[in-house]
């Protein structure tokens, strides 16, 4: 349970929760199907073209008929869901907060704010942190939801902060699944360094944790907005992804 909903219980009990005002005037938390934090990397390891396509990607996918009939089909018909860009371990900046997305206008509103943000980079790639942050900013949201996911992307290893073991754990405790969209960037020749190592085999055995967590791969230059539409679906819908679709977004043979 979380804090919070601990912080009800007892105002329900006993009508005051240190000081807080009447049982009437605090609200419970809303329920939805999914509470969804996408964590997308802005590190200096991802060139500026190659970021705001990422976030092209995914204001593309949330707007899309596929993830609102996903969205629409769950047990509430709705989720809650927060863009989150990140880097360095102090660096998790939200280009959209906390949002209910229910219908086509909500979609459509919530990808509208994540396109107008403000655009910032960071210098390293904290993945622990960015988990951390993740389990933080769901366990003190106003939503309640039996699947409660972090979604995080990136083109490559940690570098700084937060060990991942101590991030999982914190993951684990809060009962949240943590799923990887490594992105397979190719050389673009920009003088950036590429960490050269096999990416998805990376957060297959570093970055994903939890009941059904999986990581599906794309390269940004041709694959990344279908791989984050098809990402979409399948969180939100409680699937898992098929061999076919692991190789395919993959670019390798099933």
């Amino acid at each position: 349970m979380k804090y919070w909903d601990v912080c009800k219980a007892v105002v329900a009990a006993t009508v005051f929760c240190f000081g807080a005002g009447p049982v009437s005037a605090l609200q419970a938390p809303i329920e939805v199907d999914v509470e969804l934090v996408l964590a997308v990397d802005i590190s200096y390891s991802v060139d500026e073209e190659e970021a705001r396509r990422q976030r092209e990607g995914y204001v593309a996918a949330l707007a899309s008929e596929e993830v609102i009939r996903s969205i629409q089909g769950g047990p509430l018909g709705r989720i809650a869901v927060t863009y989150v860009e990140w880097a360095d371990a102090n660096v998790q900046r939200p280009a959209a907060d906390w949002a209910v997305i229910a219908s086509e206008e909500d979609a459509l509103a919530f990808a509208a704010q994540v396109a107008n943000a403000p655009f910032e980079r960071g210098q390293y790639t904290a993945i622990g942190a960015a988990i951390a942050d993740g389990v933080r900013r769901i366990e003190s949201n106003d939503y309640t939801a039996p699947r409660l996911i972090i979604d995080i992307s990136g083109d490559g290893p940690q570098n700084q902060g937060l060990p991942l073991a101590t991030a999982h754990a914190l993951a684990e405790e809060a009962h949240v699944v943590v799923n990887g969209l490594p992105v397979l960037a190719r050389d673009t020749g920009t003088g950036i360094h590429r960490a050269e190592i096999d990416l998805d085999r990376y957060f297959e055995d570093n970055v994903i944790t939890g009941p059904g967590a999986f990581v599906l791969p794309a390269r940004a230059e041709d694959e990344f907005r279908q791989a984050i539409l098809r990402k979409l679906v399948i969180e939100i819908a409680g699937l898992q992804p098929t061999p076919e679709d692991l190789g395919e977004q993959a670019g390798r043979a099933p």
